[in-house]
């Protein structure tokens, strides 16, 4: 279960979310990166009925995650990155670089979620040829993105950053990739797998991160699988 920063009785800094909610994590984990006290409210994803807070501050997409800052949300999980980062980070910056550096990233994170989780949803909720074909769309997404990080500690090089705070969530689906359908990413993406690795002796990552089996199972529920 996750647990919130300390930020006193009012807290000045909320986010809402859902524990396993891949999306979620990237603003937990920008948070804890940056020492952003938070109050952690969950929003159980299982009921289908949003709750009053979040039909409140997300009127449009009633979806979450959503940060409140002194009452105002933001809402969108790669935006939400982007304001913890521009709001906390002036002594060490997520999205670091030249523009077309910034530039980049923000590309890449872009495929991750119409690209990667588009691949990942099919995987996990089709059948027979449909889902070979998205198995091997979701393994040549890794390896596109193994190939961007390179031979980098990160992927901004040495420095946790802005692509591996956006990435590292749907390492929690990588047990659940193998188990599924055979995607061994020791073998198919070893610089990811060490990646991961690097990634999860973060505090601000271990904390937040769900154990693999654990996601699995319950992305079964919610994908209908057997």
């Amino acid at each position: 279960m996750e647990k919130a920063m300390d930020a006193g009785r009012q807290s000045e800094v909320t986010c809402v979310d859902f524990w396993c909610n891949e999306f979620g994590m990237r603003v937990r984990i920008a948070l804890r990166e940056l020492g952003v006290p938070f109050e952690y409210i969950e929003e159980d994803l299982r009921v289908r009925e949003r709750s009053e807070l979040v039909r409140r501050m997300n009127p449009v997409h009633r979806s979450i995650p959503i940060l409140i800052h002194h009452g105002r949300p933001v809402c969108g999980s790669v935006n939400i990155v982007e304001y913890i980062d521009e709001v906390w980070g002036q002594e060490a910056r997520l999205l670091t670089g030249d523009p077309a550096d910034r530039a980049d990233a923000r590309f890449w994170a872009d495929f991750i979620d119409h690209k990667v989780f588009s691949s990942q949803t099919r995987f996990f909720t089709s059948k027979g040829e449909e889902k070979e074909a998205a198995k091997e769309e979701l393994a040549e997404h890794l390896k596109r993105l193994e190939e961007v990080l390179g031979d980098k500690c990160f992927f901004s090089g040495d420095n946790f950053g802005f692509l591996d705070v956006v990435f590292i969530p749907f390492s929690s689906m990588f047990y659940g990739y193998e188990q599924h359908g055979g995607i061994n990413l020791e073998v198919e993406c070893p610089k990811l797998k060490r990646w991961e690795k690097r990634c999860r002796e973060r505090e601000s990552v271990s904390e937040v991160l769900p154990d693999g089996k654990v996601q699995y199972e319950l992305h079964k529920k919610f994908y209908g699988i057997e």
